[in-house]
């Protein structure tokens, strides 16, 4: 009832307007990721494999998340060196490294950074995300990229599929994922292989 009072002050208003947005964008998201999983599922996925700069993916994912950044004030350090190739669906990569990076700001104080560094040798890429936010405990480390799962750190408004769809993303396109998490850092290693 408190929703409908027309005389409610503007603040109010504004108030159950951002949190209508925000439960609205959770509800797209999860009906996307849903969508998006029942195609792995099936074996429908398409990949559109091709030629692609590793460096101009990363980059997309970032700009992703650019917005959340700028609220809690994290400054990402990218390095990574240019003409890399990485044949890959350029879409697809790009919302797999979308959904760790947002984990990572999600999960970091504010006013602070991320790392993310490109490793290249003859046989594959490693890039390493780092945060330097809460731990993810150990019990959540073997869990973290479940489907709907859920860790003890979690946020209340976590629906855990996330990092769940990057994993699916990421192998399909015959790479490997996997995080290492202590009281000081974080970091998620995507590895694709050439």
């Amino acid at each position: 009832d408190m929703i409908l009072n027309p005389e409610m002050d503007d603040e109010t208003k504004l108030d159950f307007i951002t949190d209508i947005k925000r439960e609205t964008n959770n509800i797209n998201f999860l009906i996307q990721a849903l969508l998006k999983f029942s195609k792995f599922d099936t074996n429908t996925v398409k990949f559109n494999n091709e030629e692609n700069d590793l460096k101009q993916i990363i980059n997309e994912a970032i700009k992703n998340v650019s917005v959340l950044c700028d609220l809690k004030n994290i400054k990402i350090i990218f390095n990574c060196e240019n003409n890399l190739n990485l044949i890959c669906d350029k879409k697809w990569q790009i919302e797999s490294l979308t959904n760790i990076i947002k984990n990572c700001v999600e999960y970091s104080e504010e006013n602070n950074k991320i790392n993310i560094n490109v490793e290249n040798n003859k046989i594959y890429y490693l890039i390493k995300i780092k945060d330097y936010g809460k731990e993810i405990n150990k019990k959540d480390l073997n869990h973290i990229f479940e489907r709907f799962y859920k860790g003890k750190n979690s946020k209340n408004d976590s629906i855990g599929i996330g990092l769940a769809l990057s994993k699916a993303i990421i192998e399909k396109n015959n790479g490997k994922v996997w995080v290492e998490s202590n009281e000081n850092e974080t970091i998620f290693y995507v590895q694709y292989f050439k």
